[in-house]
């Protein structure tokens, strides 16, 4: 129960930092002619499924999480480190290096798709867009991508679980046209220049910067396109939800779609397949 009232606090505390944080991007937008960057509608929906992702996030942590990663902690190397500025330094890269693949593994594969399109479906890009999340994020089982590297090597889980939120909070600050260019930390980390093109629905954006933190994920293995070689950006998804404005549409649409096709076609591997690759396979004949 104390975890479940440690999220809760968590997510009071931050929440406001998030508010404050949006207010001040909103007035200084506005101050520099830009009246369209929040859209009250969209925003109440953003803040909406934030809320409700975290919530389960932050029950499912105390409920499974956890004790699945101690299960694998168990059978692992349990290394677990002393404290120090190395090996606190180790467990950031290892997350987001460990982020990366899960990132991927969300765009990749449909299952995982249906919780992370739901990010991808504001057609605006704010500090809110980054609290647009999924409640089944947690039901997904995309996490065991993320913490049960960490489990296996060693690392302390509420060592790891501080790494993962943290690395979540500097994400949530990618999310904004307000910031250009950042000089040199362009070359190593990610940043809202790079976020944005991750952002795009143009096929020269679509899965490209992957990265949590540092991009040099993307730079290794071949998934980065600079913002300047990108094209105009068009945030969304190519098939935008039908009720862009209702949050439980936002979070369950996909995964009722996933299962009609499913039923239609009577094939089993649109689950583990690419989100496309049903409309590749079986193409809608044009209406006569």
């Amino acid at each position: 129960m104390s975890d479940v009232i440690h999220a809760l606090l968590f997510i009071a505390i931050f929440g406001g930092v998030f508010l404050l944080v949006m207010a001040m991007e909103y007035r200084y937008a506005k101050q520099h002619g830009r009246n369209d960057v929040y859209h009250g509608k969209e925003t109440l929906a953003n803040l909406t499924t934030g809320f409700s992702y975290k919530v389960v996030d932050g029950i499912a942590i105390a409920l499974f999480i956890q004790a699945f990663y101690l299960w694998f902690y168990d059978i692992g190397l349990q290394w677990n480190p002393e404290l120090s500025i190395w090996s606190v330094l180790a467990l950031v890269i290892f997350i987001d290096f460990c982020f990366y693949w899960a990132h991927v593994t969300m765009h990749k594969i449909r299952w995982f798709w249906n919780v992370h399109v739901t990010h991808h479906s504001s057609e605006r890009m704010n500090f809110s867009t980054a609290l647009r999340q999924n409640f089944t994020f947690a039901l997904s089982g995309v996490w065991l991508i993320l913490l049960i590297p960490a489990a296996l090597l060693g690392f302390d889980k509420n060592w790891v679980i501080i790494a993962v939120e943290a690395n979540l909070l500097y994400q949530f600050f990618l999310h904004t046209e307000q910031v250009k260019k950042l000089g040199v930390f362009e070359k190593f980390m990610n940043t809202p220049s790079h976020h944005r093109v991750h952002h795009g629905s143009n096929p020269k954006q679509i899965d490209t910067n992957f990265g949590g933190m540092f991009i040099i994920w993307d730079k290794l293995f071949g998934t980065f396109r600079a913002e300047e070689d990108a094209g105009e950006i068009r945030y969304g998804v190519t098939r935008m939800p039908s009720k862009p404005f209702n949050p439980w549409h936002l979070q369950v649409h996909d995964w009722v779609d996933m299962f009609k096709d499913i039923w239609q076609y009577k094939d089993l591997r649109i689950i583990y397949k690419h989100p496309d690759w049903v409309n590749e396979k079986y193409p809608k004949q044009p209406e006569q």
